[in-house]
C-alpha cells in the first residue's frame, strides 16, 4: 500500500489549508492579568496597535488597541469557524448578534452576502493570567450560497460530541466532532455520531461534502486508527501542533507539521512520549474558482470588485454598536443575544 502521507509541511502562520477549506490560524496568547478596561495590565509600548502581532513576551494585541483581538471588519462569500480551547471571545455583528463564548464553545457564522463583526478578547481576570488559544478557520461557500442571507451559530461546549476512547492498552484518545460523523467502533455497531446540526446553507450541511472538523487529544503512546473517509473524492489535513513526536503509519513526525493523507486510507496513529494533540480538516472540494481580497471570498475579480463597492455603499447593514470593539462587561458568563 502507497504511503498515506501526500505532503507534509512544517507549521508557520496561517497553517496552510486544501479547498473547500481557505484558512486555518491557532492564536495561543499567554496574556497577562487584566486592566479596568479588560486590556493587558502591562506596557504597550513597543508594539504596533492596530496591527500587532508579534507575540512579544508571549502575545499579541492583533488588530485592537486597549483590548486584544479584532475590532469591527466585514466579511463575506465565505464561513468562519472559531473553536475557542481556553479564554473567552466578544461577539459583535451588523445583524444584531452579540455573545460571550469561550472554553470549548464554537462559534459559526455563515457570512453569505455580507456581515460586519468583532472578535474581542476581554481579560476579565484582573488578579492572575488570562491565557486564549483558539482556532479560526475560513470555509469556503459554493457559487449557489455565497450570496445568501448572514447566519449565526453557536455550538455550546456541552452539546459537542466529545469521545472519549481508550487503545489496546487503556491508554486514551478523545476526540471533539465540531463538524462529521465518527463511525461506531465495530464491537459496539449502530448509528454513526454526529455533531448538531451546521448552518443551513454551509458546504459542511452538504451530505456529499464528508466535511469534518475534529480536535484530538492521545496520550503518551497512545495509539489510534484514523477511519478513511465515507466517500470518494474528500481531502484531509491532519495538524500535529502540540506535542514531542508521533507516528503516522511508519513515518516518524519530529515537528510539528501539516499533512495531506490520503483520505480513502485508514491511518494508524502512534503517539511519542508526551500528550499530543491534532486537528483534523477533510471535505470534498468544492471546485470552483476563487477570487480573494482580504476578507472577501467569490468566484470571479468581478464580484470582488462588487463586494467591495457594496460594503462602501451600506456596510452591510451598518454597526448598531456605540464603538467598534465593543466588550461585554466584567461578568463571565457566557451567553447569546439576537
Amino acid at each position: 500500500m502507497n504511503s498515506p502521507i501526500l505532503n507534509a509541511q512544517a507549521l508557520g502562520f496561517p497553517w496552510p489549508t486544501l479547498d473547500p477549506f481557505l484558512f486555518c490560524v491557532h492564536h495561543d496568547d499567554a496574556y497577562p492579568s487584566g486592566d479596568e478596561h479588560f486590556g493587558p495590565k502591562a506596557s504597550l509600548q513597543g508594539r504596533d496597535l492596530g496591527q500587532d502581532f508579534s507575540r512579544k513576551d508571549g502575545w499579541s494585541m492583533y488588530h485592537g488597541r486597549k483590548v486584544p483581538g479584532f475590532p469591527s471588519h466585514p466579511h463575506r462569500g465565505f464561513e468562519t469557524v472559531t473553536i475557542v480551547r481556553k479564554g473567552l471571545i466578544d461577539h459583535s455583528d451588523s445583524i444584531g448578534a452579540s455573545a460571550r463564548f469561550g472554553d470549548g464553545d464554537v462559534q459559526w457564522l455563515t457570512a453569505g452576502k455580507g456581515i460586519v463583526h468583532s472578535e474581542m478578547f476581554p481579560l476579565l481576570n484582573s488578579d492572575r493570567p488570562n491565557p486564549l488559544e483558539l482556532f479560526q478557520i475560513w470555509l469556503n461557500l459554493p457559487a449557489r450560497n455565497k450570496m445568501v442571507e448572514p447566519h449565526f451559530t453557536m455550538f455550546w461546549n456541552e452539546d459537542i460530541p466529545r469521545l472519549a476512547l481508550k487503545d489496546v492498552a487503556d491508554r486514551a484518545i478523545d476526540i471533539a466532532l465540531i463538524a462529521g460523523t465518527y463511525p461506531q467502533e465495530p464491537t459496539n455497531p449502530g448509528a454513526a455520531i454526529s455533531i448538531p446540526t451546521p448552518p443551513p446553507n454551509s458546504w459542511a450541511s452538504d451530505a456529499s461534502s464528508d466535511l469534518a472538523i475534529w480536535t484530538l487529544r492521545l496520550a503518551p503512546h497512545a495509539q489510534w486508527t484514523l477511519p478513511a473517509a465515507r466517500l470518494k473524492g474528500v481531502r484531509r489535513s491532519l495538524y500535529f501542533f502540540k506535542g514531542q513526536q508521533l507516528h503516522i503509519a511508519a513515518q516518524l513526525l519530529d515537528q510539528h507539521v501539516a499533512l495531506e493523507l490520503d483520505a480513502s486510507q485508514a491511518v494508524m496513529v502512534t503517539n511519542g512520549d508526551e500528550e499530543a494533540e491534532l486537528l483534523l480538516l477533510q471535505g470534498k472540494p468544492i471546485n470552483e474558482p476563487v477570487a480573494q481580497h482580504g476578507p472577501f471570498v467569490m468566484n470571479t475579480p468581478q464580484e470582488i470588485r462588487q463586494a467591495i463597492q457594496d460594503f462602501q455603499r451600506t456596510q452591510f447593514g451598518g454597526w448598531p454598536w456605540p464603538d467598534d470593539a465593543p466588550v461585554h462587561g466584567a461578568e463571565p458568563k457566557r451567553f447569546e443575544r439576537r
